[in-house]
Order: C-alpha cells, then sequence, then structure tokens
C-alpha cells in the first residue's frame, strides 16, 4: 500500500519557514551531546556528578557504585568528557570529574523547558 501525500497548492497553505537554519557547527556540538547521553550508564553518571556534595566526584569510587569494571568507567566517562558535559582533574593518582553547566545549559535551551502536560517517560 502506497502513502499518498498531498503537498500544499500555493504558498499561503505552507507554514512560514524559519528565518534561518541552525548553524551547522551548533548541530554538531548538539548531536554530540545527545549522543554523548543516549546511553544510560552515562546519564547515571552524570547524575551523579552533578549530585555530589561539593560538586567533584572521584572516579576511585565510581565502579562499585555502578556495578561497572574500571575500564567501562574510564570509557563512559571519556565519552562524557569528549562531549564536553564534564571536565577532569588529575590529583595524585585518582582522576575528579565535575559537570560543565553550560554545556548543560545549552542542551537544556535547545530542548526548551517542559509543561507539567507534557508526556515523560521517567
Amino acid at each position: 500500500m502506497t502513502t499518498h501525500v498531498e503537498l500544499p497548492t500555493s504558498a499561503t497553505e505552507c507554514a512560514s519557514p524559519p528565518e534561518a537554519m541552525m548553524p551547522s557547527d551548533r548541530a554538531e556540538c548538539l548531536a554530540a551531546v545527545f549522543k554523548a547521553l543516549a546511553d544510560p550508564t552515562r546519564v547515571q553518571l552524570l547524575a551523579h556528578i552533578s549530585t555530589t556534595p561539593d560538586g567533584t566526584a572521584c572516579a576511585c569510587h565510581m565502579p562499585k557504585a555502578l556495578g561497572i569494571s574500571q575500564p567501562t568507567l574510564s570509557h563512559h566517562l571519556k565519552k562524557l568528557t569528549d562531549a564536553g558535559l564534564i571536565t577532569r582533574e588529575q590529583r595524585g593518582r585518582w582522576a575528579h570529574y565535575t559537570t560543565a553547566p553550560a554545556v548543560l545549559d545549552v542542551a537544556g535551551d535547545f530542548l526548551g523547558t517542559s509543561s507539567a502536560d507534557s508526556p515523560r517517560c521517567c
């Protein structure tokens, strides 16, 4: 069965086009952020790091808390760091991670604010 889409016959039947297309560099940046957040473990990591009492989380505590191995943790932390969602600071033997609120704000601004009537999955 072929679906037929009826196209507008005049410009008055079309919605107005946006003023300008989003610049490709911004689209790539946003896509990298959302791609990094497309994994549940990385979402958990970001939530853990952002809610630590002193604003920073040591990598030494994360594998046990998440039930993952150190190599798996390193992989996920690298993805979050590469996307700019967290920053890494070496303190002696261990790395400490902090969220990058500015990047989270950019992603949040793009998504807009949610309303109480919006469907939620979580």
